[in-house]
């Protein structure tokens, strides 16, 4: 039961898509990003979780740390296998898991194939997102248990939300 809008680039060419993803981040690189702000974050995306009967994995890491996490009835310790894999490709490239993946697509390439990396421990599936402060990559925010597009979209969400909000 989804009632996450779907993505702005539906059967785009990944071109395109790439610099829809491109402009998201560059929209919630934020001035300061703290704690409480990991916290808001976090808690928004749980609630909303619930409400939309998704069963997913949250969590935010800001400066190497794990400052919220939780899991929706349903959601299972794969969420939490994958959020990490994602969380991985964030801090390699410093981009959101999709637009890494559809670099890969833009490319003619296959990620998991290509990238020389482990997909045992890197997964460029949509649903990581980088926390920006001013530039500088700082952490991340997550969620698993969605089609990858989904994901990504709640995460974009719920970050456009909190700049809102803060």
């Amino acid at each position: 039961m989804s009632s996450t809008t779907p993505p702005p680039y539906a059967g785009l060419p990944a071109g395109e898509i790439l610099s829809i993803l491109h402009a998201e981040e560059q929209e919630l690189d934020f001035p300061s990003f703290t704690l409480e702000d990991a916290w808001q974050v976090g808690t928004w995306l749980r609630h909303e979780s619930i409400v939309r009967g998704h069963s997913v994995a949250v969590s935010v890491v800001l400066g190497g740390q794990r400052a919220f996490h939780a899991a929706t009835p349903g959601s299972s310790a794969l969420n939490d296998a994958w959020l990490a894999r994602k969380f991985r490709v964030v801090e390699h490239f410093g981009q959101s898991t999709l637009a890494v993946r559809y670099t890969y697509e833009a490319d003619g390439e296959d990620f998991a194939a290509d990238s020389l990396l482990d997909p045992r421990e890197y997964a460029a599936a949509g649903g990581a997102f980088p926390l920006r402060i001013g530039g500088t990559l700082a952490g991340a925010v997550g969620v698993s248990g969605l089609e990858m597009h989904e994901d990504h979209a709640l995460v974009v969400e719920a970050l456009r939300v909190h700049r809102v909000l803060s």
